[in-house]
């Protein structure tokens, strides 16, 4: 463990705190594993992930890489606080996030929305050029911005692509990414690069500031068949302002939306190589 309050956790305090990982304390579930929320003895939340089995093996490949993610702490970074390893039992034990995931954007005014922009590509930034070894998120997804009480956004499930690749023979190209978020050079190689996340962040961006979701029936009948296509197209014929979040749009922040969809647009352009960092993306959305 960690941090000092967790250091005597066991597999029978995570047990009792989630209460036998009852249903009812489900709050999130992804291609790497299951969350729940916890109380532990002392009346602390935390999210214990519990990884699934399948992609958890090599007990030592484990160890070594919670040792360096325990390590990695930013303002804009869900904490690992420690992690449990019983068997083939894998579970990690993280921050609690009070507001959960960004997905609810309905209820964010544009402010709450900018601050979810810079705050997250903080974070990418410190993961891609501020952390020793660098490490390439592989899975950038609305669902993984977490939010504090503040609307104060964190990364979450950075280094899991790296953990399960650490414990596995080879990366299976599912845990590389969530369909709509996936940038279009992984059809030709499965690499996960820093650029790729960036071409996720672009996603992420846009659902800003459209308050539409990357895929799904919205786009069904809509020319580009998605989020990133329908944008694209809307900008290349000058109508971009008709792509903004109605629910949020006024005369007062009407500029500084069409300056983070044009800070998106740049994230997503076909050739990585066109593509800024996140250190230059950070620096951009600052300036807006």
């Amino acid at each position: 463990m960690f941090e000092q309050p967790l250091r005597k956790l066991t597999l029978g305090n995570i047990l009792e705190a989630t209460n036998n990982f009852r249903e009812t304390n489900i709050i999130g579930d992804g291609g790497f594993g299951t969350v729940y929320k916890a109380t532990l003895r002392n009346g602390n939340k935390v999210a214990v992930k519990k990884l699934s089995q399948a992609k958890a093996q090599g007990d030592r490949e484990f160890v070594a890489e919670m040792e360096t993610l325990g390590k990695v702490k930013h303002q804009n970074l869900v904490s690992l606080l420690g992690y449990c390893s019983f068997g083939e039992e894998k579970l990690l034990v993280y921050q609690y996030m009070v507001n959960g995931r960004t997905g609810r954007l309905e209820v964010l005014d544009w402010n709450k929305r900018l601050k979810i922009a810079v705050g997250s590509a903080r974070g990418l930034k410190f993961l891609h050029h501020g952390f020793h070894p660098h490490i390439i998120h592989r899975d950038i997804k609305a669902s993984n911005i977490l939010l504090n009480e503040d609307f104060e956004p964190k990364v979450a499930d950075f280094g899991l692509a790296r953990l399960i690749s650490a414990c596995e023979t080879h990366v299976s190209t599912e845990i590389a990414g969530t369909l709509g978020y996936i940038p279009p050079e992984y059809g030709q190689s499965c690499r996960s690069t820093k650029k790729g996340d960036v071409y996720s962040f672009g996603v992420i961006l846009l659902e800003l500031v459209t308050g539409k979701e990357p895929t799904g029936p919205d786009f069904k009948e809509v020319e580009g068949g998605n989020l990133v296509g329908w944008v694209l197209q809307k900008r290349k014929k000058g109508e971009a302002v008709e792509v903004l979040d109605p629910a949020v749009l006024n005369a007062d922040c009407e500029g500084a939306m069409l300056k983070v969809l044009q800070i998106a647009s740049v994230c997503l352009a076909e050739n990585p190589a066109r593509r800024p960092t996140m250190e230059e993306v950070y620096k951009l959305l600052k300036g807006v």
